[in-house]
């Protein structure tokens, strides 16, 4: 039978012997797994008073983070994940936002925490490395498990904060059903086994971790291996320690990864296959080249997974096709359906005027499950009874998807318009970059110019890259794709998930403290540094020309 909430899928470990969880430290067993979950439910019911039944998490990826998951589901509560990388007033707007009950963290979070107006008092925190903690009392053991009365499908099971364009925060809501459902389905997609032991780098506040790992192994009955941070000197060490065979990963993970010397041996290990985002085609290549694992890149997002589903053999970038009739590409302002897009020998959009618009799902509008306490949000994903993703992409003439930025992923250079991924994909094949992030800063006299954001490995200088020899070496690269500015750095601003803060780099600009190196002529790329008084004259051209407004 069918397990329709994640309840089921957790009671249904019972008594089941096969290795649930590993760390460094120690193993339990699935059956040791659902205690552990039931003992913290219980304890949930008896600190949970009046009022929504939601549980802040501030945890690394330890034990207690997996037993709280299983906690709240068996408890019938939402669990919170706080990202511990926000800090002061970004932090206590959005634990303040989602109505917590009670915390749950260590000493660090609770660092993180004081002095902070969250709306919970003191009492209900719950912090895991003190004796307290271990000293609180708890059920007998071996009295049978249980759910709390009703637990249904459309118990909210997580909520999980996202950033947005409004700079409010979001909750998205995700109940039992939904995750159980994709526990089931991306089992599947992913080819995540019983036998499988599935590593998990990325934070357990992430929709990707929760979604693609977690609920997907909970399903199978496979095995979770959990180290408390992503690191990529790390990686590889864990990934022989626990055996692992399946992890998942954003791009700029891979980068890091990539970015570290290679040793004869790195294909000594039992990775087979990942599944993640952003890693670009090259990476991937290299990737199974070197650790032998294939990365399977795809598009979901924490509001609404699942629209895509994977074809074999699909063409190189391409997401796959609809996994519902709903799903398509239109025009924002006359939600037409786009036509298909022409591309070159190099892959690139022809036609983007015509053929990029919004990904969006004509039939999602149900499924989609709202966010936690915001009206405006929620009417921003659901309009004219559609769901909007805000993604763009584009589909060619065999009917395959493809990613083709954000809503603010296209820059209008000289009149036309020019992607930033393809920009960010082109930079990512040179060696000596970890990261690259593209955005459009103004032009001081008219449009847009293309700034793109580098990370180099330590002791990498801006000059040992030969950028312009390197760009001028990409055939796919057309002219206005070309960067006119340039930040390096040994480390950009990132969020708690090791994504890039493109929106961050976009407003700060060239006004960083970031070396910046600009090209400001025409032919043959060169860069120069720029200096304070570069700056001010560039800044002078703004205000010259009436705007002023428009600068970063």
């Amino acid at each position: 039978m069918p397990h329709e909430t994640i309840a089921d899928l957790l009671l249904a470990r019972t008594g089941d012997d096969h290795p649930g969880l590993l760390t460094r430290g120690r193993s339990w067993t699935w059956d040791e797994v659902v205690e552990e979950s039931a003992v913290r439910a219980a304890l949930a019911r008896e600190l949970h008073t009046d009022g929504p039944f939601h549980i802040g998490v501030l945890l690394d990826n330890v034990p207690e983070y997996v037993f709280w998951l299983g906690a709240a589901a068996l408890a019938g509560a939402a669990v919170v994940g706080i990202n511990p990388t926000r800090r002061g007033a970004e932090l206590e707007r959005e634990v303040r936002h989602t109505d917590c009950a009670m915390i749950v963290t260590d000493r660090a979070g609770l660092a993180l925490l004081d002095g902070l107006d969250i709306g919970v008092d003191r009492d209900r925190f719950l912090v895991v490395d003190t004796p307290e903690y271990r000293e609180l009392p708890v059920p007998p053991v071996g009295r049978p498990v249980t759910a709390a009365p009703g637990v249904t499908a459309t118990t909210p099971m997580l909520l999980l904060l996202t950033s947005g364009t409004t700079g409010t925060s979001k909750a998205a809501i995700c109940s039992q059903g939904r995750l159980a459902a994709l526990g089931a389905a991306n089992s599947a997609k992913y080819d995540i086994t019983r036998a499988d032991t599935c590593y998990c780098p990325m934070p357990l506040f992430h929709g990707n971790a929760l979604m693609a790992l977690w609920a997907p192994a909970l399903s199978a009955g496979a095995t979770i291996a959990l180290t408390p941070k992503f690191s990529a000197s790390g990686f590889l060490p864990d990934v022989r320690h626990f055996g692992a065979t399946y992890f998942t990963y954003v791009g700029k993970a891979i980068g890091y990864v990539l970015a570290g010397p290679e040793t004869p041996g790195d294909a000594d290990n039992r990775l087979t296959h990942a599944f993640g985002t952003e890693a670009s085609p090259e990476d991937a290549t290299r990737f199974l080249d070197r650790f032998g694992c294939r990365l399977v890149e795809g598009y979901g997002s924490s509001e609404g997974a699942g629209m895509l589903k994977r074809v074999p053999d699909a063409p190189t970038g391409a997401l796959g096709t609809p996994a519902r009739p709903g799903v398509r590409i239109v025009h924002p302002a006359t939600r037409e359906t786009c036509p298909p897009a022409r591309l070159d020998a190099y892959g690139r959009v022809c036609n983007p005027e015509e053929a990029i618009g919004e990904i969006v799902d004509t039939e999602g509008a149900a499924r989609f499950e709202g966010y936690y306490n915001n009206e405006a949000a929620n009417a921003e994903r659901v309009r004219h009874g559609w769901y909007w993703t805000g993604d763009l992409g584009y589909v060619d003439e065999s009917g395959y998807f493809y990613f083709a930025g954000r809503s603010g992923d296209w820059i209008r250079v000289d009149g036309e318009n020019t992607s930033a991924l393809l920009t960010e994909r082109v930079l990512r094949r040179h060696r000596d970059v970890v990261a690259a992030g593209v955005f459009g800063v103004p032009d001081p006299r008219s449009g847009d110019q293309v700034m793109a954001a580098l990370e180099l490995p330590g002791g990498t200088r801006f000059e040992d890259l030969d950028l312009p020899g390197f760009l001028e070496r990409q055939e796919d690269l057309g002219s206005k794709g070309v960067p006119r500015f340039v930040r390096v750095s040994h480390a950009l601003p990132t969020t708690g998930s090791n994504k890039l803060r493109k929106k961050e780099m976009q407003l700060d600009g060239w006004r960083t403290d970031d070396p910046v190196y600009r090209w400001a002529g025409r032919g043959r790329p060169v860069y120069e540094l720029m200096t304070e008084d570069d700056k001010a004259a560039l800044r002078g051209e703004f205000l010259a020309n009436g705007r002023g407004r428009f600068l970063p």
